[in-house]
């Protein structure tokens, strides 16, 4: 399987880094985030991400050309983006609950084909499987 397209979803410091290396693969990456309460930008999270890696890199037009293969946006408007990549990387809070939802927007959208990976630190890898088997058994 070839990765062309991948989606990260959570811009904090993992979720964001990981998008960077991915670009610097030369792989375009969506880095997806939840909208803020009362943001008049829905997507803030990840454009601000995406600004602090530019930030951090060196200014040369190679940094700056890589950081161009990351895409904003939010989980509620931009979802569907994800129905055309080759893999997704959550990346969001250590949270059984938020992963599980996450997980099943996944099923709704993800093509069959589509590897999805954890970056979880704190929560036991049997807790992430039963979470992906009930979403997987049930459908949601």
């Amino acid at each position: 399987m070839n990765i062309e397209k991948v989606a990260v979803i959570g811009a904090g410091v993992m979720g964001a880094k990981i998008a960077a290396h991915i670009s610097n693969a030369g792989i375009p990456v969506f880095l997806l985030d939840i909208v803020p309460e009362n943001a008049t930008n829905r997507s803030i999270i990840a454009e601000t991400a995406i600004k602090k890696n530019a930030y951090l890199r060196t200014r040369t037009v190679h940094a700056q050309k890589q950081c161009r293969l990351i895409t904003p946006g939010n989980i509620e408007d931009h979802l569907r983006w994800l129905a055309d990549v080759d893999w997704v990387i959550e990346a969001v809070i250590e949270h059984p609950q938020i992963k599980k939802t996450l997980y099943q927007k996944l099923e709704s959208v993800c093509r069959k084909i589509c590897l999805i990976s954890s970056n979880t630190s704190t929560l036991p890898l049997s807790l992430l499987v039963e979470i992906c088997r009930t979403v997987l058994k049930n459908g949601s």
